[in-house]
């Protein structure tokens, strides 16, 4: 039996491939200079800190998010820093991960009460109250 480590204390650092482009958008001369955007490349099926049953469940979740070649890819170029974007691409990794993997809770079915009932019934009945009001007698 394989033991699970919690996704906060694994570190997928050596498996991203980073690379860096200029950003988009407003920022005059600093934008056409500097290349500040961040694209962090992650292999889910190269993963050695990801079990099988992980890998089907990011792939099934995150396939919009996938290219052909299999990999995820994450861009960040919200600050005018290189390193501060690849912290924050890091940072949105990890969150997205951890959302994907947080197993979904089961619905229990429950009945309505019976003043919620009444709610509505009594709702319902002033509104044909109201349309019985609008037809004309002829």
């Amino acid at each position: 039996m394989k033991i699970l480590i919690p996704l906060s204390e694994r570190d997928f650092t050596d498996e991203f491939v980073f690379s860096a482009s200029r950003s988009s958008g407003a920022g005059g001369q600093h934008v056409n200079k500097v290349s500040s955007r961040i694209e962090l490349r992650f292999s889910i099926q190269d993963s050695k800190w990801l079990n099988e049953a992980e890998k089907e469940t990011l792939q099934h979740k995150l396939k919009n998010r996938i290219n052909s070649e299999g990999q995820l890819i994450l861009t960040c170029q919200e600050s005018r820093s290189q390193i501060a974007n690849k912290q924050l691409v890091i940072q949105k990794f990890y969150d997205l991960i951890s959302t994907c993997l947080k197993p979904v809770k089961n619905r229990t079915k429950t009945k309505p009460t019976r003043i919620s009932k009444l709610k509505r019934l009594e709702s319902k009945r002033k509104i044909a109250e109201k349309k019985l009001m609008r037809k004309r007698d002829f």
